[in-house]
């Protein structure tokens, strides 16, 4: 899987850890309230004392969509909204199984896939 890397910012900090192998997340150092889209300051409140930590990488799938294309397109794959061990949601995709299979309330775990020109976060049955 391709994806076009981003240009500065947090969103770029956060494939840069990617990159070296390091899924990290942000947290808020005076709440203790994890976030994830990176980003400058929390949703709401607007505090800018973000700090990156590492994220367990543990998950669950909340919810699952099958995506059925041509192979010359992408075949058939899953989309998947993760909620993390940590708290924040994120969408994604569960590789390792049929997309089929992928089901509510399955345990996942974080792997980051280097195998394209950026880094792609993916999560793997457990």
């Amino acid at each position: 899987m391709n994806i076009e890397a981003p240009g500065n910012g947090p969103e770029k900090e956060f494939f840069d850890f990617l990159s070296q192998g390091e899924f990290m997340i942000q947290r808020s150092k005076s709440s203790g309230e994890y976030i994830f889209y990176p980003r400058v300051a929390l949703p709401k409140s607007g505090i800018e004392d973000l700090e990156w930590v590492r994220a367990s990488g543990k998950g669950v799938v909340y919810a699952t969509s099958v995506v059925r294309q041509r192979p010359e397109k992408g075949g058939v794959y899953n989309v998947a909204l993760i909620d993390l061990e940590e708290g924040p949601r994120l969408m994604s995709r569960v590789e390792g199984c049929a997309p089929e299979s992928v089901v509510i309330g399955m345990d996942v775990v974080a792997e980051i896939d280097l195998s394209g020109s950026n880094p792609v976060l993916i999560f793997k049955p457990v």
